[in-house]
């Protein structure tokens, strides 16, 4: 067998083996994205209608009902901004913290790291809804932390129902998915490199921010893309550690869907699914630049 007919088959191999994913995406991907289109761009009739998006951007007072309160809506753009807010703090502070402990992880011996790592995942086998009502106890009024203080005879603090404990839940949940990508990028790093720097001169905070750092910046983009999406779609979050004070863009799609308004749900959904794309594609592209320009 020649290279080329070597070649010919190495490539229908690939082929083959991606077919599953293939399926799995255009099935559980792609076709769901198709309707929210579709349903965001027609009416209750399924005829064409381009109202579902201008409601979205004109809508200046409304009321919605969740659990038969009455709560008054000033815009939604004012709804997304909040949740942009929020969710680009709880990212941050999701990558202030996960960086360096995936570089850390990445440092340590084989099975200090695998026991690390264990650490980082252990959160996530647990519920969703437990972990935040976990969260609730600690951070009632009368939860531990505020006996805890009292304990210590100092004040107590009102934690509940602030967009603090919101930031709160939502690092503690979304951290690991800041982690594993950036240590799963800084594992595989060439040890070669960072002993040249050091053999060139560079000191050890320049060899992190020339070599370390960019080479680990696709761990970055996937861990910042990994928790600023559900951050910013989050609900259960705000409404249980927010009290229900905070009525996010996560929220506002819930409410629509229990409502039965699917068109405009589906619409506040497009809407938030376009500029996350637009964002993310642009947060790709500058980080791409600057790897390939070989430093920050």
């Amino acid at each position: 067998m020649n290279r080329k007919a070597r070649g010919d088959s190495i490539a229908a191999v690939q082929r083959a083996a991606l077919a599953p994913y293939t399926v799995w995406a255009v099935v559980f991907i792609v076709v769901p994205l198709f309707f929210i289109a579709y349903y965001a761009f027609t009416d209750d009739s399924f005829r064409f209608t381009t109202a579902n998006i201008v409601r979205f951007f004109t809508t200046t007072s409304e009321v919605v009902t969740e659990k038969g309160i009455p709560r008054e809506v000033r815009t939604y753009l004012l709804i997304f901004a909040r949740s942009l807010k929020l969710a680009v703090i709880s990212t941050i502070l999701c990558l202030l913290l996960g960086y360096p402990f995936a570089y850390l992880i990445s440092r340590a011996g084989a099975r200090a790291q695998k026991t690390m790592i264990t650490l980082v995942m252990v959160p996530m086998w647990m519920n969703f809804l437990i972990r935040t009502y976990a969260w609730m106890t600690l951070l009632q009024d009368t939860g531990l932390i505020n006996s805890f203080l009292g304990m210590l005879h100092l004040p107590a603090l009102h934690m509940i129902g602030t967009e603090g404990a919101v930031v709160v839940g939502m690092v503690y949940d979304y951290l690991p998915y800041m982690i594993l990508p950036i240590y799963s990028v800084m594992a595989k790093m060439d040890e070669k490199l960072i002993e040249a720097a050091h053999d060139l001169g560079c000191s050890s905070s320049g060899v992190l921010r020339r070599v370390v750092v960019p080479l680990s910046m696709p761990g970055v983009v996937s861990g910042i893309t990994m928790v600023l999406v559900p951050s910013i779609s989050t609900f259960y979050i705000s409404q249980k550690l927010g009290n229900g004070k905070f009525y996010l863009i996560g929220d506002a799609i819930e409410s629509q869907y229990t409502a039965n308004n699917l068109h405009f749900a589906a619409a506040i959904a497009f809407i938030f699914m376009i500029v996350l794309l637009a964002a993310m594609a642009l947060m790709r592209k500058l980080t791409g630049r600057r790897v390939y320009e070989g430093g920050m």
